[in-house]
């Protein structure tokens, strides 16, 4: 076990490097909200769970580690004070150098740590540390995007090797049957306690797009007067779409040759048969009213998940940006899994029987 976890550590902890080689540390150093968090911090904030949760029980600390846990905390109360979020930005040294470092010297503790034995409980921490670091990776590149988004250039921080395959095909809906259905984790393999305990919960039938909604659908929402109309938002959404001047997709630009997007890969032409992005959930629930349906609730999305195979376009295929259906798959629901998040009708909220771990 100790072997295939220590391979796992490694790959993981490479992936996050990988991600942030191309960029400068300037480009890792900005912060232009308060929400999303420079690249830097990130690669720190990782690095120092491991070694406040793995390393510091066993008595393994570094001559920095007071500064840092100071520094790299994120929200871990029991741990103590923590540099503000807001201003993350403004750490400028340690310098990405020195966050390297710092990594490499936390891999090379853990891994000969790993090398000597450990007992599950200690495994369930790394393992832990992992699904963390592989969050904070998805967090990167999406704090990224915002952070440089901001610069009028619309840089680029990958070079896209291949664009992605546009293949036209019809959306259906998925009928369910509905009924006394089980959700939550099974307890089987990694799970968050937020996805505990499994339990019952009654559904009447229900149907499912099989596809994402696309950039071209999206756009007839807006070229249909979408955002201009308050018959199909809620109110706090409608109040926000006069406050915010919403009239398209965050990183949107519309130009007389068309609409456009920033993306990791600067700016480029909207894929027409790829799925939307970046809209907030007022902006589904208006689209989903517009088109004359509504949004699955958390249970329905579940279940019907529960009945897929986990296949999609996932970070692995270096590609980071969505991409269009294909047209091939068997899933009954395709793009499931990957791609992007997608929003539901639930509030978030603890399941029955919940226990913080």
């Amino acid at each position: 076990m100790s072997q295939q976890l220590a391979a796992r550590f490694l790959s993981v902890r490479r992936q996050s490097e990988t991600l942030a080689k191309p960029l400068s540390e300037a480009d890792l150093t900005i912060q232009a909200a308060e929400f999303a968090s420079p690249g830097k911090w990130h690669l720190a904030h990782t690095s120092w769970f491991f070694e406040e949760f793995v390393l510091r029980p066993v008595g393994k600390i570094f001559a920095e580690s007071e500064n840092y846990r100071y520094l790299f905390n994120s929200y871990y109360e029991a741990i103590g004070q923590r540099h503000p979020r807001a201003i993350r930005g403004l750490i400028t040294r340690p310098g990405l150098n020195e966050v390297l470092a710092y990594r490499h010297r936390i891999d090379e503790a853990v891994n000969n740590w790993l090398e000597k034995g450990i007992s599950p409980e200690q495994a369930a921490i790394i393992e832990l540390g992992l699904h963390h670091e592989q969050q904070h990776q998805e967090l990167f590149l999406t704090d990224i995007l915002y952070n440089l988004a901001q610069n009028p250039l619309y840089p680029a921080c990958y070079s896209l090797k291949q664009e992605p395959i546009a293949k036209t095909e019809v959306a259906g809906m998925v009928a369910f049957s509905g009924g006394l259905q089980q959700i939550g984790h099974t307890g089987v393999g990694f799970g968050y306690d937020n996805e505990f305990p499994q339990h019952k919960v009654y559904l009447e039938p229900y149907r499912l797009a099989s596809n994402l909604v696309t950039n071209a659908d999206w756009i007839a929402f807006i070229e249909d007067g979408g955002y201009e109309n308050p018959l199909l938002w809620l109110s706090d959404g409608w109040t926000t779409v006069q406050q915010e001047g919403w009239r398209m997709p965050l990183y949107w630009v519309k130009r007389n040759d068309g609409y456009f997007s920033m993306t990791l890969y600067g700016l480029l032409p909207i894929g027409m048969a790829a799925p939307v992005t970046h809209v907030s959930y007022f902006e589904a629930d208006a689209y989903a009213r517009w088109a004359g349906k509504r949004l699955p609730t958390e249970m329905e999305w579940e279940v019907a998940a529960g009945k897929q195979p986990i296949h999609g376009h996932f970070a692995d295929s270096g590609i980071y940006m969505p991409v269009p259906s294909n047209a091939e798959a068997r899933e009954s629901l395709r793009q499931l899994y990957g791609s992007v998040w997608e929003w539901t009708a639930s509030p978030y909220v603890a399941y029955p029987g919940f226990k913080p771990s």
